[in-house]
């Protein structure tokens, strides 16, 4: 395919790929990224992006050092940790009205917190951690599963937790639920100080060099003279799990340039630190613009 040709394809599937259907609403919104990190949707991966909207049966993972905040269209927030793997299915036409459906931590930690205005909204969402699964009824939870076994902790509100066909209650915030692989479960108190060291596992700070929707700053990941050469290092920011767009600029005498650019940064200092983790990511030389 020729590259100008290529380019326009690669236009037009991302733009099917994460259009969402008028008759369909999203069932997840991207709040935030610290990539890298991916979507998985019908056989195509893209980098994840701040304000792509999600479906059903989506698939997201993060990489080392990675983040990533969703939004439920009923209102919850489901943060993800480095090198998670996470996916959820829903049945529900409007899922902003009532949602219905399962959420799947496949590798990793995560939290899931229901804001108060969300509180009062239906919903019957089971939350599968591993070898458990989780009925909600609280409004913050932590969790996280990896080789070791699986962790639930109870943060507000109460939980039942499923294993093994023996079902669990926790009613007392801060206890979580303990089990190792191959192990039986036990229930234990939660030290607030081991859990402030597990909650940032999941959560942005500043300075983490995290892209939002309404980001005004950006990382120009590198200027191509071609569209081969732009197309080419398209594909290298991807595989590295950053999100970045081309912008055809004219050259005057030169002809077309083409500027590969990463959004949604709140501050320069913030563009400076995903510019350079995509340094190290990629070998290539980013800067900062607005």
């Amino acid at each position: 395919m020729r590259p100008l040709n290529r380019l326009f394809a690669v236009f037009a599937s991302l733009a099917l790929l994460l259009s969402t259907p008028v008759f369909a609403a999203a069932a997840a919104t991207v709040e935030a990224v610290q990539s890298p990190a991916w979507l998985d949707r019908n056989g195509v991966t893209v980098p994840l992006a701040a304000g792509m909207e999600l479906q059903s049966g989506d698939v997201l993972r993060t990489g080392q050092g990675a983040r990533a905040y969703l939004m439920l269209a009923e209102g919850s927030r489901v943060k993800l940790g480095e090198a998670a793997r996470f996916s959820f299915h829903t049945r529900s036409l409007q899922p902003q009205k009532f949602f219905r459906g399962a959420l799947d931590v496949l590798a990793g930690a995560f939290r899931f917190t229901t804001g108060q205005l969300a509180k009062a909204r239906p919903r019957d969402v089971a939350i599968r951690v591993g070898t458990a699964t989780i009925g909600i009824r609280g409004t913050d939870l932590w969790g996280r599963t990896d080789g070791d076994g699986d962790m639930v902790a109870l943060l507000e509100g109460r939980i039942e937790i499923t294993r093994a066909g023996q079902t669990t209650e926790l009613t007392q915030p801060l206890t979580y639920f303990d089990a190792p692989r191959g192990q039986a479960a036990e229930v234990k108190a939660l030290d607030p100080a081991v859990f402030s060291r597990l909650a940032r596992q999941t959560e942005i700070q500043a300075g983490d060099g995290a892209a939002r929707a309404k980001g005004k700053w950006r990382v120009l990941a590198a200027m191509a003279p071609s569209e081969e050469v732009a197309l080419e290092l398209y594909d290298r920011i991807r595989e590295a799990g950053f999100s970045a767009r081309i912008r055809p600029r004219r050259g005057g005498a030169e002809g077309w340039r083409y500027e590969l650019l990463l959004g949604g940064f709140s501050s320069a200092d913030e563009a400076a630190i995903a510019a350079a983790r995509l340094k190290a990511a990629t070998g290539l030389n980013p800067g900062v613009v607005r």
